[in-house]
């Protein structure tokens, strides 16, 4: 086969691989991007429900989980979601905040991956899907890559090949074997921002709930805590503060949801008993939970009588632990739900300002391969533009 050569391969056409790739390109190099997928960007496509959360208003260092919690802060500054949200409107793309600083489109996420390739086009950005890479090996100044449409010869090679989440997406470990046979360190990879699973009595008390959704609940782990609306399912508990706090569960952890955390129950429960002394128990907690839920929580807590019938400290205890009702996780739901991947390429053999391996002169690590996980809500993609931006500056 043909034995070609550029100045910039990257390997991944998701989100971090295309904005290293037009960065780079603008810069007037030569840019290669390979993907073994069918299509550019499929991760793109099928965030935010369609409508893909590109970035947050509000992204600092603290909404990242990584071995090294300082390694963000360069490639974020230099960075911002304003400098993202300038290309969107260059683009024309209309846009709306739905909560919490999150950014949505307002029409399609394939607008963000038609103008990352637009961007692409413009500069004159190769892109080749349907090509896998055998083997990459340095020689001289630079790499040669062996693929599926013959050989790349390249002086910067950057791996944006993403994590193992959603493997029905063509997710795969490449980019870890990679760091490896170059002798970089990785922290251990679990699946993050994923459903929490429950097994045995505890998917029992809850499983004929499935399909119930709660407005808004707390869940909680040690010291982190995340609110949002609560989903019941058949194999255990998802929503959004269930797939952020699953970024922090391990195992044995013990978790905790607070069912009506905008209110002191100890206090409404006794001031209830004043008022209503003869209504039942589940029909007063039915004003504030869905009313399955209501009486699921008296079947598992104090039972379900009047009012009257139960003395003050019965209900103050029981007001305490509406703010925090243990449930006891199983596990999750794995690769094939988590929207991400923890752990990765161990950020202390890289350049926080270039994403340059420290061993391997030319080698950079972007995105999802990289030991950094971002909280739910724009933050992942947030990282693939700075960390694919701070390397198609150099490369």
């Amino acid at each position: 086969m043909a034995q070609l050569q550029t100045d910039v391969v990257i390997v991944g056409a998701g989100a971090a691989g295309l904005m290293c790739a037009l960065t780079a390109g603008a810069r007037g190099r030569r840019v290669v991007v390979l993907d073994h997928a069918n299509r550019a960007g499929k991760k793109i496509l099928m965030s935010g429900g369609g409508r893909c959360n590109f970035t947050n208003l509000d992204v600092r260092p603290g909404h990242y989980l990584s071995a090294n919690p300082h390694f963000v802060k360069s490639a974020l500054a230099r960075y911002t979601p304003w400098d993202f949200i300038a290309m969107v409107d260059r683009h024309g793309i209309a846009w709306h905040e739905k909560e919490a600083g999150q950014l949505f489109c307002d029409d399609s996420s394939k607008q963000i991956q038609q103008m990352l390739l637009s961007e692409c086009a413009q500069v004159g950005v190769r892109i080749e899907l349907g090509c896998s890479v055998s083997a990459v090996e340095t020689g001289g100044p630079g790499f040669k890559l062996e693929t599926t449409r013959g050989s790349w010869l390249c002086s910067s090679l950057v791996v944006a090949t993403g994590g193992l989440s959603i493997p029905s997406m063509g997710a795969s470990g490449w980019g870890y074997q990679l760091a490896r046979q170059f002798g970089h360190e990785l922290v251990p990879t679990r699946a993050a921002l994923v459903p929490l699973t429950l097994s045995g009595r505890p998917l029992d008390d809850y499983a004929d709930l499935a399909g119930l959704a709660v407005d808004r609940v707390g869940a909680s782990v040690g010291s982190m805590r995340f609110d949002g609306g609560l989903l019941f399912t058949h194999r255990g508990l998802s929503g959004p503060p269930i797939l952020q706090i699953s970024s922090y569960w391990q195992p044995g952890d013990a978790l905790s949801l607070d069912f009506v955390p905008d209110r002191d129950m100890a206090e409404w429960l006794a001031g209830q008993r004043q008022a209503r002394p003869a209504v039942e128990l589940k029909t007063v907690l039915a004003d504030c939970l869905p009313r399955r839920l209501a009486q699921r929580l008296c079947d598992l807590g104090s039972g379900n009588r009047l009012l009257r019938q139960y003395d003050a400290k019965e209900l103050a205890a029981l007001g305490r632990k509406l703010h925090a009702w243990p449930v006891v996780a199983s596990g999750t739901e794995g690769w094939r739900t988590a929207e991400v991947t923890l752990g990765g390429v161990d950020t202390g053999e890289l350049s926080s300002s270039t994403m340059e391996s420290r061993r391997v002169k030319g080698l950079h690590f972007i995105g999802e391969v990289v030991d950094v996980t971002g909280h739910l809500g724009g933050y992942n993609f947030q990282w693939a533009w700075a960390s694919g931006h701070a390397a198609g500056e150099v490369v």
